[in-house]
């Protein structure tokens, strides 16, 4: 009798992540990679964040944070963070998450994945830890064995800092398809350096990627760092329609302004029932679903809190909300009642799950 195939079993997030290791990267950078418990394997698209639920002092702490390893490599979860001054979430997590501690978490999510925009060619640009998805991207075409046509360019404050460096470089040694290129602002006492030297512009840009015009961009890092990348791209006639970025700050742009066709009235009261707490919340029309459960002393999940990452997502079973969010819920989600707790209001009576 032949031998049974066995069922291959997805990790979804009602299961905790178990941590089985730590890798220091760089100064203040770990790479913590995390198992389901259970041995299911990971599912998701290169480019991809999950939300982890943190156990610091004072309470639970829900941070997003990008998958640094590929789905090619199922069997783990990487994530690589590291610590910015007055950080609470990452501080914890490089002092005190060991191998053999879970954490709950949510996800994945978003839509920054090379996977999404299909292109010949590719440029890959970041900065700091911005560089954990298009690491994971990167891995991905490796994986893959076919030539892509990439070209990556990483900027840090010096060569030291440079995270995945090895990685990356050890990667373009065994696939010609994948160029390298590092800009750093100062270099290593005693450690020659033969890459670039700068700050990221249009000559740097040049230099590193002549024919940028013809490539898909995705770009991740600081924020101000995004917007010299966006300025000089723009200014050197690059069609931005084939620009991406990925950031859990508020989206270039963003206002909190609501479109003409609602006008949210901070004198109206809504009340929100949360069915499976059996409390019901009186609040202003202004005052959005995720604030309302917490003046009530009520935990719904949240990460960003502006509509991207999706964490609060929830299901709303009656009544009527204005949303107004970044990408962090589908379609299909909001087709099937689900919302964003962090940027949705109530209107009249709304009834949530939560």
């Amino acid at each position: 009798m032949g031998a049974m195939t066995p069922t291959l079993a997805f990790w979804d997030d009602t299961e905790a992540l178990e941590c089985v290791s730590r890798l220091p990267e760089a100064p203040e950078v770990v790479t913590f990679t995390f198992q389901s418990p259970s041995g299911a394997l990971f599912r998701f698209k290169p480019g991809q964040f999950v939300t982890l639920e943190l156990p610091v002092p004072g309470g639970p702490l829900m941070r997003t944070y990008t998958i640094s390893s590929s789905p090619s490599r199922p069997t783990s979860l990487t994530i690589t963070v590291k610590a910015q001054a007055g950080s609470l979430g990452t501080r914890w997590m490089l002092d005190h998450l060991r191998p053999g501690m879970r954490l709950k978490a949510a996800g994945p999510g978003g839509g920054f994945s090379h996977l999404n925009h299909p292109a010949e060619k590719y440029l890959f640009i970041s900065a700091g830890s911005g560089i954990t998805p298009l690491m994971s991207m990167t891995t991905w075409m490796y994986d893959a064995g076919r030539e892509p046509d990439l070209v990556f360019i990483n900027c840090a404050r010096r060569p030291s800092g440079i995270i995945f460096r090895e990685r990356l470089e050890h990667m373009a040694s065994r696939m010609p398809g994948i160029e390298l290129a590092w800009v750093v602002s100062d270099t290593d006492r005693y450690h020659p350096w033969s890459g670039y030297r700068g700050r990221l512009n249009q000559l740097l840009l040049g230099l590193a990627a002549p024919d940028y015009l013809d490539r898909e961009v995705f770009c991740c890092g600081p924020e101000p760092f995004m917007t010299s990348v966006r300025e000089a791209l723009a200014g050197l006639g690059y069609d931005m329609d084939r620009y991406h970025q990925e950031s859990f700050h508020a989206p270039v742009g963003a206002t909190g302004a609501v479109p003409d066709d609602v006008t949210l009235d901070e004198a109206a009261k809504a009340q929100v029932e949360f069915a499976a707490s059996g409390v019901t919340v009186e609040c202003a029309e202004t005052e959005t679903l995720l604030g309302a459960a917490r003046s009530a002393g009520l935990f719904i999940p949240s990460g960003c809190t502006f509509g991207v990452c999706g964490t609060c997502k929830v299901r709303k079973t009656e009544g009527q909300v204005h949303m107004v969010h970044n990408g962090g819920i589908t379609d299909d989600d909001i087709a099937a009642g689900y919302i964003l707790a962090c940027c949705s209001n109530p209107i009249g009576r709304v009834t949530l799950e939560a």
